[in-house]
C-alpha cells in the first residue's frame, strides 16, 4: 500500500483535526496496521440486519435516553444516503394534514454502510440522529445530548472517521 499524502482524498474524514493526530493516522496506513487496529477495538458485529430490527433499535435507545422525545414513524437503511447527500444519516421532520390537525412526521434514514458496520458504529450513528430529535443543529448541546446517550460518542465518532478511511483505501 502506497503512503497517503496530507491532502489524499482518504483523509477528507480527518479534516479539521490536528495535524499531529494526522500524522499518526499516516503512520498506521503506511504500516498497514490502521484495519487491524480498529478491528482489535470494534470488531463485534450487530445483528441489526433489517429495517424492523433497526426501528426497534432506535425505539430502545428512544425509550431509555429521550423518553419525552417526538414519536419517530419511520426508521429505515437507505442504501443511496451516502452517494446522493454526501451523508451517513439523515433525521427528516415532514408536516402531514390529519383532519384539522398539522403533525410532524418523523424519519431517520442510515446509510446502509451500516448494516455490516460494527455494532460501536451503529450505535453512533443512531445515537447522532437520534439527539436531533431534540436539538436540531449541531451546537454545544446536540453534543452533550449525545454524550448523555453514549459517554464515549466522541472517540467512536473518531473512529468511525478512520473506518470511512479504511473503506476508502480498500477500494483503491
Amino acid at each position: 500500500m502506497s503512503p497517503v499524502l496530507p491532502n489524499s482524498p482518504a483523509l477528507k474524514y480527518l479534516a479539521g483535526y490536528p495535524p499531529a493526530l494526522i500524522q499518526q493516522v499516516q503512520g498506521l496506513i503506511a504500516e498497514g496496521r490502521l484495519a487491524e487496529s480498529l478491528a482489535r477495538r470494534h470488531g463485534e458485529p450487530h445483528e441489526v440486519r433489517s429495517d424492523k430490527a433497526l426501528f426497534d433499535y432506535c425505539q430502545s435507545l428512544k425509550e431509555r435516553h429521550l423518553r419525552n422525545a417526538p414519536p419517530l414513524d419511520k426508521v429505515h437503511y437507505d442504501a443511496k444516503l451516502r452517494v446522493l447527500q454526501h451523508a451517513l444519516g439523515t433525521h427528516t421532520r415532514a408536516p402531514k394534514v390529519q383532519g384539522s390537525k398539522l403533525k410532524m412526521r418523523r424519519e431517520i434514514r442510515i446509510a446502509s454502510l451500516f448494516r455490516e458496520a460494527p455494532a460501536n458504529f451503529l450505535k453512533m450513528i443512531v445515537v447522532h440522529e437520534l439527539a436531533h430529535l431534540r436539538e436540531l443543529e449541531h451546537n454545544r448541546a446536540f453534543y452533550q445530548l449525545c454524550q448523555h446517550m453514549e459517554p464515549d460518542y466522541a472517540q467512536l465518532e473518531f473512529d468511525l472517521r478512520l473506518y470511512l478511511i479504511t473503506l476508502e483505501l480498500a477500494k483503491t
